[in-house]
């Protein structure tokens, strides 16, 4: 029933308001306590999703109402929250305008695609399907390197994983088969160069990744094939680029006093 009446909402047939038809995106699509919630407010979803977006939307709705009626949008900790949020807000949609702009006027060359491929060919030219063993281990950074000492007289990942239970190390275990592209960039030189059974240990933030290579498939790409995978790389890339110029630039021209704890000395 609820379906059918969000269809009944969203078509609208002749004779309807025409300011709404002349507002894509503004229709109302139901009402809550005589409060309209419009089409534009289910976002992305579509089809059967459009009536479940719609429900959590006036659950969402009857909150904000109660919440407003209790005048909690007076509380100074709310205020700070919603301050906070228009904020970050405001920040993105800043630089993601400045992003698009840059985008506009920039594109990947054949050239640029071309050496990105070549410089690259554990990803491509020389790309794998992996099966592998994994011990996520979290670790502090003066471990790692005898952890890799341990690693390397190992057999087995099973004789890593002793190693460290009879050290009360933190450590999960997990079997994974991903192609190239979807493991770390870091990883893939050596464990191009694995055989099976080999054990590699890797650096991670929060300690390390020890990885047992079980079977590798060759799966090559041609410059042809990765093409648009790389232009998507580099244009994402390049937003990262922008936006982190973006922001060193306003910095540049604006006057920034640290005070308090943190004032610097000249």
């Amino acid at each position: 029933m609820r379906r059918v009446l969000l269809s009944l909402f969203l078509v609208f047939p002749a004779g309807c308001e025409q300011a709404a038809a002349d507002r894509p995106g503004v229709q109302p699509v139901a009402k809550v306590n005589g409060t309209e919630i419009s089409v534009r407010e289910l976002r992305s979803a579509s089809g059967s999703a459009l009536a479940q977006a719609l429900e959590k939307v006036i659950d969402r709705e009857l909150l904000v109402q109660k919440a407003l009626a209790e005048k909690l949008d007076r509380d100074p900790q709310v205020m700070q929250a919603i301050d906070h949020a228009r904020r970050q807000v405001l920040a993105q949609a800043y630089l993601e305008r400045s992003v698009s702009r840059a985008a506009a006027a920039a594109g990947s060359s054949r050239d640029e695609i071309r050496a990105f491929y070549e410089q690259n060919p554990a990803l491509f030219a020389e790309r794998s399907i992996y099966r592998l063993r994994e011990l996520v281990v979290s670790a502090p950074g003066e471990m790692i390197d005898v952890l890799r000492a341990e690693a390397a007289k190992a057999r087995d990942l099973e004789d890593v994983a002793a190693w460290l239970k009879l050290r009360n190390a933190n450590y999960s275990a997990d079997a994974l088969t991903q192609p190239a592209e979807q493991l770390p960039l870091a990883y893939l030189p050596q464990l191009a160069r694995m055989k099976p059974g080999e054990i590699a240990v890797f650096a991670t933030p929060l300690g390390a990744s020890v990885i047992q290579l079980v079977h590798a498939e060759p799966a090559p790409l041609t410059e042809q094939q990765a093409a648009p995978l790389i232009e998507q790389f580099l244009a994402g890339r390049r937003r990262l680029e922008t936006a982190a110029a973006e922001v060193k630039r306003l910095r540049e021209v604006a006057t920034i006093e640290y005070l308090g704890e943190f004032k610097r000395g000249n």
